[in-house]
């Protein structure tokens, strides 16, 4: 299987094409978030595209009304700023759009030794990776609960599994969406609402190429360990629709986390260190 995708005990069957219902999506803008939009759309579901560039969010709407007939409604802002989740949620009950499915993508990522690196660049790396997704939770699961239905994704890491020095807040920001992700889960368990995280490895996005541009060990990577943005997107939205736990596409990837569980948290930490050091 090139998905490991726990399924839901008692979560209610796949949707299948065209199905209805509105799906938000934060960091829709390009690469993962952009791919699970078009994936959205291509089965039928209305969107609310949210990511800070309005310009590149109008040009994806007005792509997926063409090509696939749904309605979409663009919020460009900055979820990072504390109130943004909060501001976003009254827009959309004022415009009377309910959220079906709920998409945690947006995130970011802070490469390099933490020391050197500045208080501003953990902030945003904690602001946005672990605050923003926190209050877009809390901010639309009581909703989902109220009507005894909705699906949630939260976009993770295989960095969820492992300690990783050089990216040390990135890793823990990932690590605690999945322990987030998976404790709901098991809270919501019965509702009718189901949490699902998806962990994909290093995928070809533009984050990738702007690392790539000053990373000689990135540019060396084979391109067998690099997943496509579309593929990922595919089975991290039939894994949602489906009320799997966790969603970690790749066969490779999926040998990398059974191989880090089953490794002593002190050689793994070496490993990492030694795996990212070649990357610099």
């Amino acid at each position: 299987m090139s998905t490991t995708a726990r399924r839901r005990p008692g979560a209610a069957p796949r949707r299948e094409a065209r199905a209805a219902g509105t799906a938000l999506v934060t960091g829709a803008s390009s690469g993962i978030g952009e791919a699970l939009a078009r994936r959205f759309a291509q089965l039928g579901f209305d969107l609310v595209l949210v990511a800070r560039g309005v310009e590149r969010l109008q040009a994806l709407a007005q792509a997926l009304r063409t090509e696939q007939g749904v309605r979409v409604h663009v919020h460009a802002c900055d979820l990072s700023v504390p109130d943004a989740p909060r501001a976003l949620a009254a827009a959309l009950r004022r415009a009377r759009c309910r959220v079906d499915v709920l998409v945690n993508n947006a995130g970011v990522v802070g490469w390099g030794e933490f020391a050197r690196q500045t208080a501003e660049q953990h902030r945003a790396v904690v602001e946005l990776n672990v605050g923003a997704t926190t209050q877009m939770l809390a901010q639309f699961l009581p909703p989902m609960l109220r009507r005894g239905a909705g699906r949630v994704l939260n976009v993770a890491s295989v960095a969820a599994f492992q300690p990783l020095p050089r990216l040390a807040a990135y890793a823990a920001s990932k690590a605690y969406l999945l322990a987030l992700s998976e404790a709901l889960a098991e809270e919501l368990r019965g509702s009718g609402v189901t949490v699902t995280t998806l962990c994909p490895g290093i995928t070809a996005t533009p984050m990738l190429r702007g690392a790539q541009r000053g990373s000689r060990g990135l540019q060396r990577l084979p391109p067998i360990v690099i997943g496509e943005a579309d593929a990922v997107a595919a089975e991290g939205v039939a894994a949602c629709l489906d009320g799997a736990l966790v969603c970690i596409p790749g066969t490779l990837n999926q040998a990398a986390v059974l191989a880090a569980r089953a490794t002593p948290r002190v050689l793994l930490r070496r490993l990492g260190s030694a795996i990212v050091r070649r990357f610099e």
